[in-house]
């Protein structure tokens, strides 16, 4: 009997959720002890959000956001030049067939909640909250 395969908006399988997770904490270790050799990402505290994996964990994109936003595209532009290093470091710890290709991109899901809260806070939104509790 075949294997049943899963659709392609089914989500991402836990391997590769596992596999993300993994990456996520070798990177946010290696900007921790400032194991990378870049003048630009030496005194910045870099946070990495989330790591999502292709299905076949040969690419892996990167969420990441400097401390307090500030110079985001500057970082994201150091992490993506200095990426060979990275996957280099990252994969020396894992055990993993491939060595994914990483891609770092700015995480912009601090914005977007932000932006969540305003809108909850907006006096029109609070009024109609208010008014179905009141029912």
């Amino acid at each position: 009997m075949a294997k049943k395969r899963f659709n392609a908006g089914a989500g991402p399988s836990q391997r590769q959720l596992r596999v993300g997770e993994l990456i996520r904490r070798k990177l946010s270790d290696i900007m921790l002890r400032g194991e990378l050799h870049d003048e630009e990402l030496a005194h910045v505290s870099v946070t990495i959000g989330e790591v999502r994996v292709s299905p076949d964990l040969r690419n892996a994109i990167v969420f990441a956001l400097p401390l307090g936003g500030i110079n985001t595209d500057a970082v994201v532009e150091a992490l993506n030049r200095n990426q060979g290093e990275l996957r280099h470091l990252v994969t020396k710890g894992l055990k993993l067939k491939h060595a994914p290709e990483l891609k770092f991109l700015a995480d912009r899901s601090f914005d977007q909640i932000e932006a969540t809260n305003k809108l909850l806070d907006s006096p029109e939104v609070r009024r109609d909250l208010d008014r179905d509790e009141d029912e």
